[in-house]
């Protein structure tokens, strides 16, 4: 299937504050890498 997910359980480290930031960035780079693999398939 293509299903992708992204999310925390990818931080090779647990860290000890709030991970909302993070966890963002690493959305909007999936984002940006899932997109760009959609356009060269089309």
């Amino acid at each position: 299937s293509s299903l992708r997910i992204a999310d925390a359980s990818i931080m090779p480290n647990i860290v000890s504050s709030n991970i909302n930031a993070t966890v963002i960035m690493i959305g909007e780079k999936a984002y940006k890498l899932i997109s760009n693999d959609f356009k060269k398939t089309k």
